[in-house]
């Protein structure tokens, strides 16, 4: 049922009409005694589900008894960070997610739906689990809060996602992102319906209908001065308001160039991307833009490492981003990784398979650290001198010198794409890969194995 609906590509939504439209929906469900809300976390401050989430609490007081953001494998939220996203909520009701151990498996999607819905890249079935808090807190009211914006795991980000992969587990997490990346990234990028979110609505559908969640969907652009601004706020307890939600993302956050680009230059914010593990959307929401022997630079003041986990940290130190047929020869034949698809997921995804070079200009990672993984390493100075976010305009610069340059300033927010390449429904060389790899019955990823 769609609870609230308002959006469109022009429209601007006020902090006060957000708390308006809000509480219109919370009106509408009736008197609530005791209420969780799951928002995203400080790496999705943009989303403005931290003012949300205090107009919930806000709406509630101290029936909302708990706010357990949606972590997935990041790490937890500082207080630090906690008092910059959420302003009115108190420290004392937010909860920690534990993705390894604090868990409740509610139902497994089976292997021949995986592998029918995936073409037949991936045979083996996918837990769908959430952060035990959901069953056992006892809420007649789950408020799951989150932006709707293109996303190289699911096609669409949010909705069900926030919920079995925000609060989800090991297992369901790294087989949901190693679907993602064995059908084909630039097969999902953009698509709100895609192999990852059949198999997280086939969990909603089959697993998950008794528990009372209520989805808060934004949609976020920049005006014409660069401002942020809400677009679309979608309120409902089922698909309906995602799909309108992904309608308009897909119109204000989808940017199709009519030629690819020979430069692009990225600016990652310190205070919400510290790792390459969420650096490199940098990487994977412009590859479907970046011509041939291209060259992206990634300006990373905040980088300090490289994944938001210590043990995905130290698999991206050992592999490093070597592109698709190697990660999955390296999947077949090393144990680690089969026990970590979603970091295997992540290596494809931060690679450009070759086609074009990626400097990163870190603030606190070495030379030597970042070439250990396969990019390219510039001076931060240097680069960020001759690069100035505070000169340059998202989109296309003219440099002194005439040097031309596309620039993003946050490529969180959208997804950039040349419009021949985003039409390639099935690019050969992965049907080669996949054909290879893993139709053949004797492949270790098999649901004989897990």
């Amino acid at each position: 049922m769609l609870l609230y609906s308002r959006g469109s590509v022009t429209d601007k939504i006020s902090p006060d009409e957000l708390r308006e439209g809000l509480f219109e929906a919370l009106i509408k469900l009736g008197q609530k005694k005791k209420v969780l809300a799951i928002p995203p976390d400080i790496t999705r401050f943009h989303s403005h589900s931290g003012i949300l989430t205090d107009y919930a609490y806000e709406y509630y007081g101290n029936k909302l008894t708990d706010v357990l953001p949606a972590i997935g494998t990041h790490y937890p939220m500082t207080d630090a960070e906690i008092e910059t996203m959420f302003k009115k909520v108190p420290k004392s009701i937010f909860r920690v997610h534990d993705w390894r151990e604090g868990l409740i498996t509610l139902g497994d999607v089976p292997a021949d739906f995986v592998k029918e819905i995936s073409e037949g890249a991936i045979d083996y079935s996918i837990p769908i689990q959430v952060d035990k808090l959901l069953i056992e807190g006892n809420y007649d009211l789950i408020l799951s809060i989150g932006q709707v914006v293109p996303h190289e795991v699911i096609g669409m980000a949010n909705y069900n996602k926030n919920v079995f992969i925000g609060t989800g587990g090991k297992e369901g997490i790294n087989k949901s992102h190693f679907l993602g990346a064995a059908y084909g990234m630039e097969r999902i990028m953009g698509r709100a319906d895609s192999p990852v979110r059949k198999v997280l609505n086939y969990g909603s559908e089959h697993f998950a209908k008794h528990l009372p969640i209520v989805y808060v969907q934004t949609v976020v652009d920049k005006d014409e001065t660069g401002k942020l601004v809400v677009r679309g706020l979608y309120i409902g307890d089922d698909i309906e308001c995602y799909n309108l939600a992904a309608k308009l993302s897909l119109e204000v956050n989808f940017v199709m160039l009519d030629k690819p680009l020979k430069k692009v230059v990225v600016y990652l914010e310190p205070s919400e991307f510290k790792t390459t593990w969420l650096g490199n959307k940098s990487v994977y929401r412009t590859r479907m833009a970046i011509e041939d022997n291209g060259e992206l630079i990634v300006l990373a003041p905040g980088l300090k490492e490289f994944g938001e986990d210590p043990g995905n940290d130290k698999i991206i130190r050992k592999y490093g981003y070597v592109g698709t047929p190697k990660v999955l020869q390296l999947v077949k034949e090393n144990e680690d990784l089969q026990n970590s698809l979603g970091a295997a997921a992540h290596l494809i995804h931060g690679s450009s398979e070759g086609r074009f070079s990626i400097t990163y200009c870190p603030g606190h990672v070495s030379k030597e650290e970042i070439e250990s993984v396969n990019f390219n390493y510039a001076d931060l100075k240097e680069m960020i001198q001759k690069y100035n976010p505070e000169k340059l305009k998202d989109g296309y610069n003219t440099l002194p010198g005439g040097e031309e340059i596309f620039y993003i300033s946050n490529p969180a927010l959208g997804l950039w794409a040349h419009k021949d390449r985003f039409k390639l429904e099935i690019l050969f060389r992965m049907i080669l890969i996949f054909s290879k790899f893993f139709v053949h019955p004797n492949f270790i990823l098999t649901k004989n194995y897990f």
